[in-house]
């Protein structure tokens, strides 16, 4: 897991030019649900080595948060290799659920 700042877009870039999927996690420090999505994500990024979770604390990155309209914690947006969303969602949600998203 990656933590981003602000160079969000050349990091998803450099992983899309290596064919992963990409995982944004949308996050904050006082978010309980915050740390049970982060245990899911970890799973699944020791898991695939052709996926690259990004986290981004949302206290700490406006810019970013602002481009992709996040208004509550934890937020999940998954792009695949060829980097189209598929998938957005608010809350926790589950290791085998994650996997059912990106078809694994």
């Amino acid at each position: 897991m990656i933590e981003i700042d602000e160079n969000l877009d050349e990091v998803m870039s450099e992983e899309f030019a290596k064919g992963c999927m990409v995982i944004l996690q949308f996050t904050s420090e006082i978010c309980d649900a915050c740390v049970a999505l982060d245990m899911e994500l970890e799973e699944i990024d020791e898991k695939y080595e052709d996926i690259t979770v990004l986290s981004i604390d949302c206290n700490e990155n406006d810019d970013i948060v602002e481009s992709y309209d996040i208004f509550e914690t934890p937020t999940m947006i998954i792009f695949n290799s060829k980097k189209e969303m598929i998938y957005n969602g608010v809350g926790v949600v589950l290791y085998q659920d994650i996997e059912k998203i990106i078809g694994r």
